[in-house]
């Protein structure tokens, strides 16, 4: 077999171990897989799957308790398990790119994002100095950044997280490598930017040769741009073949849920819109926004921007009580910096906002401590907004500690009685994060967000990192959540599909600005705006359920 025609990359019966203080741990067991040059295979199963340990092991990146206990993974013609790692360095970003998750740990806080892109391409000799930076300025006009060559010049916490997941892309396509993994390349990014991107892909598969690995827990992006899919549980594979027969057809039953759990726009509500105004018109609301705005830069501070940028522009949001308003739009269209306002951990530049009846812009103080008890965050990282050092229960309680509720029996209690609202098991109070999984420390936070008993939880991105089963229960969760509690939320999401899920009134950004807003039967099935239209012409079109 000549170089030309033999696969590009072969993975043959290969098992993955972790050396742990309890013992050896099997991740992956007998794996098998080729691909061909130009071709595109889908990797999908729930966390801890094994799906990110085999795309680890096909870069030569696994975990120092990591090992390859049996197999081979041949990458053109040669065993990647078998390789110095000077070979692997230059492998790397050369012929194998890699696309991580999670922006914040991958990219350097102290370099511009446009530097940290050419400094790939002149490691690998493809580009130097000036060349480099203009290479890189195009690379991010390629993955849909605004302004690349502003953007290049910034630092990672100056872009919003899904320009800086863009930016990994870009870094990650810089080489133009032979093989590109891809690990939940899109889940943060809008579905206008996760279509360019996948578009981008495709172009490259076609064009380059370049092959695709893709790791990703979105069922029909999977059966729309991948030709082949790899449904993996509990490290093993259940079932493999050609993505949309595969998928519109399963014939294991782990697939078969994977397909049910996976939300579309045709999916059944979770909840009902009660009748008569879904936006709290009918009675006052709990929450009144009017005319906010943010604007930054245009000072004289010695590291304010020049240039004034208009986050948002003059936005009205009510939310009533006991129900969901949703915002939807793409990355840097103002939603997160609209709820960073409403939690007072942001001051607005113009506006205001009432909660309850009150005046809350202007609140300091102890003042602004009180308030704080009635209206509590969940982020998109729950390992982020968990402290690694705190078991379950420490960090469940710390809110409690900090504003003077019970004692330690009764606020034991309460965690406990948390852990029950939010289906955890009890003995889970005494593991830290590392030892559970990315659902349950989601579950942890929304059990944190409710310690203090809050009228209003702000949701920003709060499932799209989930794997659709486990996505499917904390929604449920939810769901289950406000009808027991009377709880109002503010659900910030680039997911239609979700947000039609369980919103009963949905606000659409574009550039700071509401462009449209709506409950959700009316927006998705009839939307007015051009760019409403956009973002639901850009979800994979993909009916999961049709058949071929």
């Amino acid at each position: 077999m000549t170089e030309d025609s033999r696969p590009l990359l072969v993975m043959r019966d290969v098992s993955i171990e972790f050396e742990t203080p309890r013992g050896p741990i099997s991740a992956v067991r007998n794996f098998n897989l080729t691909l061909e040059a130009g071709r595109k295979v889908a990797i999908v199963g729930e966390s801890g799957s094994g799906k990110s340990t085999i795309a680890a092991a096909m870069n030569g990146l696994l975990a120092a308790n990591g090992r390859i206990v049996s197999g081979e993974i041949l990458f053109q013609g040669r065993d990647i398990a078998r390789m110095k790692e000077t070979e692997l360095r230059a492998m790397r970003g050369s012929l194998i790119g890699l696309v991580p998750q999670d922006p914040m740990t991958n990219l350097n806080p102290l370099q511009r994002v446009g530097t940290q892109i050419a400094e790939a391409l002149e490691v690998h000799g493809k580009a130097i100095g000036k060349a480099a930076l203009a290479r890189a300025v195009d690379l991010l006009e390629m993955v849909g950044i605004p302004e690349p060559s502003r953007r290049a010049r910034q630092y990672p916490h100056e872009l919003s997280g899904g320009m800086r997941q863009r930016v990994l892309i870009a870094a990650g396509l810089a080489c133009e490598p032979k093989l590109l993994l891809a690990d939940e390349p899109t889940s943060a990014l809008d579905v206008t930017v996760q279509r360019v991107i996948l578009e981008e892909l495709d172009r490259l598969t076609s064009q380059l040769g370049t092959a695709l690995v893709l790791i990703t827990h979105d069922l029909a992006m999977a059966a729309e741009h991948a030709d082949d899919v790899v449904v993996m549980y509990r490290g093993d594979v259940v079932e493999n073949g050609d993505a949309r027969a595969v998928l519109r057809r399963p014939s294991h039953e782990y697939t078969r849920r994977l397909v049910a759990a996976a939300p579309t726009l045709d999916s059944t509500p979770l909840i009902t819109t009660q009748p008569g105004a879904p936006d709290g018109s009918a009675a006052a609301p709990l929450v009144k926004i009017t005319g906010l705005r943010k604007v930054y830069g245009g000072g004289g501070g010695l590291f304010e921007a020049k240039q004034k940028f208009v986050a948002v522009a003059g936005s009205d949001i009510a939310i009533a009580r006991g129900q969901t308003v949703a915002i939807v739009g793409e990355s840097g269209s103002g939603k997160s910096t609209t709820a960073r306002m409403l939690l007072k951990i942001e001051e607005p530049t113009a506006g205001d906002i009432s909660f309850d009846g009150v005046p809350i812009t202007h609140l300091k103080g102890r003042a602004l401590f009180a308030f704080r008890r009635r209206m509590q965050p969940v982020f998109q990282n729950p390992f982020g907004s968990l402290d690694a050092r705190y078991t379950v229960l420490e960090s469940i309680e710390e809110p409690m500690i900090l504003h003077g509720m019970g004692d330690a029996t009764a606020r034991a209690a309460r965690v406990r009685e948390l852990l029950d609202q939010v289906a955890l098991p009890q003995d889970i109070a005494t593991r830290r994060p590392a030892e559970i999984s990315g659902g349950q420390s989601q579950r942890v936070a929304i059990a944190r967000a409710l310690a203090l008993r809050p009228d209003l939880i702000v949701l920003d991105e709060a499932v799209s990192a989930l794997d659709v089963i486990v996505q499917a229960q904390v929604l449920e969760l939810l769901v289950s959540l406000q009808r027991e509690l009377g709880l109002s939320y503010l659900f910030i999401s680039h997911n239609l599909a979700v947000v039609r899920l369980i919103s009963h009134m949905v606000h659409v950004m574009k550039s700071g600005e509401i462009v449209e807003s709506g409950p959700p039967e009316r927006l998705f099935t009839a939307p007015q705006h051009p760019y409403t239209r956009e973002l639901i012409a850009a979800i994979p079109g993909i009916n999961l359920t049709e058949s071929a």
